[in-house]
């Protein structure tokens, strides 16, 4: 199972970032091989508009079937969920604490985004 986690560093000690569609880095693992890989977001952080949705579609694309985020907007919460993706919120404070919290079942699925769109 492959699963994204919203961060604000390329590695898995970094701390999570609360932003879905502009964070800075999406960190995706395998927890059964635990390698970690790094996915800039780069093109949309600044982005005027369509941060979530093309956030959403990069990680459908790459396969992704959980994400872990601090917050989601309905937009992207859209397409995740179409593409069967499990949206998970969580305040941990690192990357692999949020893993760590999604392990132990600790973690409850988001049934609706829980911020407007444009959410800073």
């Amino acid at each position: 199972m492959k699963i994204a986690v919203t961060a604000t560093g390329k590695e898995s000690a970094s701390t999570m970032d609360a932003r879905f569609g502009r964070t800075r880095w999406f960190m995706i693992t395998d927890p059964e091989g635990g390698e970690w890989e790094a996915h800039a977001n780069e093109q949309n952080m600044n982005a005027a508009q369509g941060a979530g949705i093309q956030a959403a579609q990069r990680l459908v694309n790459l396969g992704v079937e959980a994400v872990i985020t601090g917050h989601v907007g309905p937009k992207a919460f859209r397409i995740l969920k179409a593409a069967g993706i499990g949206i998970f919120l969580c305040e941990a404070g690192t990357v692999e604490e949020a893993l760590h919290l999604f392990k132990q079942g600790r973690l409850a699925r988001a049934d609706q985004a829980d911020v407007e769109g444009h959410w800073a």
